[in-house]
């Protein structure tokens, strides 16, 4: 998928919404991941949801441009589902892996950056990292432009609701989701809703970058979503992240979105052309999270490894890790 990145310091961006610091963006096909910006710590969110869009509410008017991309990303669908690509089943007899390309997979994924910030911009060049990931509770929120329609905000809610669970189960970490604002939020913004966004981002994540908020703001055609990431101590475990979904994608492309930015969001930054079946590939390949990437999400979160080890630290424990979870069938 196209996606992009970002972990910033205080700010740390799976797309990446840079703060003071560094910054790590995430598209979901071509390019992916980024580093970790810096921001304060934002004050615990009160607002109340708006007001769900009755489900007999007609389909908000859109612009042209907001149209057109529909009908691009329509036949962008078409065309990868005509290839064989986008697939959801898991991966199977014709993808076989080992503990050894596990290992090495997770590595390359979840301890190297797709994104390096370079000035104003950022830059697709892989570079060592962090482990990084969550170590507190996650209260996940969905918000919705006003050009989403009332029926797809039901399937987008609840898609995001049981893969929030998915996650959880995976990880042990925590996730609940939350009428009000929370630490982790999904964004389904349309062409026309993000042009209005800027002050709002700024309020979700004070300090954000002007990088960050071009790239969130203003993503390329080729970006299809991205996720930002942040720890408010500029250390390796989160405590904000923010994804952007576009509205205009038809269904399988939004679940593909869902699927990749919240998995990239919980510390699996980076993509690897070697990964198989995996949605951490920018060959589009699959579209939903794989069995192989379910252990990845295992991986990152057991107890023997911790935030902040480099790849030389880490590698020898994920090798023992991934053998013990393919030998195990686990």
């Amino acid at each position: 998928m196209r996606s992009v990145r970002l972990f910033t310091g205080l700010l740390s961006l799976a797309v990446a919404a840079a703060c003071a610091p560094d910054v790590e963006l995430v598209p979901v096909t071509p390019p992916r991941n980024q580093p970790v910006a810096k921001l304060p710590t934002p004050p615990a969110a009160t607002a109340p949801a708006p007001p769900a869009r009755p489900a007999d509410a007609p389909d908000p008017v859109r612009s042209a441009a907001s149209r057109a991309l529909s009908q691009h990303y329509a036949r962008l669908q078409a065309d990868l589902v005509t290839q064989g690509l986008l697939r959801g089943d898991g991966g199977g007899p014709d993808t076989p892996f080992t503990d050894t390309m596990l290992a090495r997979n997770f590595i390359r994924i979840a301890l190297y950056d797709e994104y390096v910030a370079d000035g104003a911009n950022l830059r697709a060049e892989a570079t060592m990292s962090r482990l990084r990931r969550w170590e507190t509770p996650i209260r996940m929120d969905v918000q919705f432009g006003a050009s989403v329609p009332a029926k797809q905000r039901v399937r987008d809610r609840n898609a995001v609701a049981a893969y929030g669970a998915r996650l959880s189960r995976l990880t042990g970490v925590p996730i609940r989701q939350t009428a009000n604002e929370g630490n982790f939020s999904v964004l389904f913004l349309g062409e026309d809703d993000r042009r209005g966004f800027e002050d709002r981002l700024r309020q979700m994540v004070p300090g954000i970058a002007e990088s960050s908020m071009r790239a969130f703001l203003n993503p390329p055609r080729s970006t299809l979503c991205l996720v930002i990431a942040f720890s408010d101590d500029g250390g390796n475990t989160y405590s904000r992240a923010v994804a952007l979904i576009r509205a205009e994608h038809p269904d399988m492309l939004r679940l593909a979105c869902i699927h990749e930015e919240l998995a990239q969001g919980m510390g699996l930054a980076n993509d690897s052309p070697q990964a198989r079946p995996s949605i951490f590939n920018d060959d589009e390949e699959f579209g939903l999270l794989t069995r192989h990437d379910e252990l990845l999400l295992k991986m990152l979160y057991d107890p023997r490894l911790r935030p902040g080890m480099s790849a030389v630290e880490a590698a020898p424990i994920a090798r023992r890790i991934a053998a013990e979870l393919v030998g195990g069938n686990a």
